[in-house]
């Protein structure tokens, strides 16, 4: 089956990128906002808001709750939310070509050792073979968008195992909900996400391991910070005060999942922080198990993995899905945070 996607239809999963850039920016609200998704990764989003460590810097952040990256970065360019943590994707850079946004810094990485991105198959895809990402070509495999970061994890699992992208059915469903549902009902036969929500299927019986990102993409930088263009180079302070305040709650989030290196009540303290936003419907115990057995490592002081992302970069334009002469300096400012 044919997966090929151009840069037009990554294009067009940006959803309102042209209105938004045709329009230009608006003048700014009162209330600045901070771009989140319902996943795990995002705690130390949670937890810089909720124990005041914006407040604290000077910030008045609000968070503002999205479905997917692509249209993440579209609110950043169009200035209705100043600061973003997601993955790198083919809407992103191509704002950045327009110089609307710019990446500051790195979040969640694949780290040896520790259970990252988990590799799913339906129950029905499994039962008829797909016990291993090797078997993929000819089935379908589910993305939000092209571009997205589910895109590039397919490709990696299809370049580490030798066939090509090609071959595989790439389902865009545009929301993580929609990704949920298709693969618990073989919808879709394959799909790859973090582990909070991975494990929570495996739990149900929704859906099998078959492989882990990490095994594919070890060094992989899964999701960066990210702010306008306005902002990184007019709003330093602000954009300061940002990184410092959500370094602190990715020091809290690493120590309590990550390292273990805090006692039980100061992890329940900040599990709680999370359980707000992340699988509030499950009984606090179970969400939290999940989120301790699913924890990925958070670079420190939003450190960006700057090898794994000029990959991407170079992948994004192979695949024709953004310019071929966006530059790292259109994409990065380097001058937040330590780069690695």
């Amino acid at each position: 089956m044919d997966s090929t996607l151009t840069r037009r239809q990554a294009l067009v999963g940006m959803g309102s990128l042209g209105v938004a850039l045709a329009l230009g920016r608006p003048a700014r609200a009162a209330t600045r906002n901070l771009a989140v998704l319902h996943l795990a990764s995002h705690a130390p989003s949670f937890i810089a808001y909720e124990r005041g460590y914006f407040r604290d810097a000077g910030l008045d952040l609000e968070l503002k709750f999205f479905e997917a990256a692509q249209p993440m970065a579209v609110a950043i360019a169009s200035r209705d939310v100043d600061f973003g943590v997601t993955a790198i994707s083919g809407g992103l850079i191509s704002l950045a070509e327009k110089d609307a946004v710019k990446v500051i810094g790195g979040a969640l990485r694949e780290e040896p050792g520790t259970v990252g991105a988990i590799v799913l198959a339906s129950d029905k895809a499994f039962r008829a073979g797909l016990t291993d990402p090797s078997a993929l070509p000819g089935r379908s495999f589910g993305i939000t968008t092209a571009g997205s970061s589910f895109h590039f994890m397919a490709h990696k699992i299809a370049q580490a195992k030798g066939f090509p992208l090609s071959e595989v059915n790439l389902r865009p469903l545009q929301k993580l909900g929609a990704l949920v549902g298709a693969l618990s009902t073989g919808q879709i036969d394959a799909w790859a996400i973090q582990p909070n929500v991975a494990k929570k299927m495996l739990a149900e019986g929704a859906a099998h391991q078959i492989g882990l990102i990490s095994d594919y993409a070890p060094d992989y930088q899964v999701t960066a910070a990210f702010t306008s263009t306005h902002n990184a180079g007019a709003e330093r302070e602000m954009t300061s005060a940002f990184v410092a305040a959500y370094s602190r709650a990715i020091a809290d989030y690493n120590a309590a999942f990550v390292d273990n290196t805090v006692d039980e009540a100061q992890r329940d303290e900040l599990a709680r922080i999370v359980h707000k936003y992340v699988e509030s419907e499950s009984p606090f115990e179970a969400a939290k198990a999940n989120l301790v057995a699913g924890a990925m490592r958070i670079n420190e002081g939003l450190a960006l993995n700057m090898g794994s992302c000029i990959e991407q970069l170079d992948w994004f334009k192979s695949e024709g899905m953004v310019g071929s002469g966006v530059t790292r300096e259109q994409l990065f400012d380097e001058s937040y945070v330590k780069l690695l």
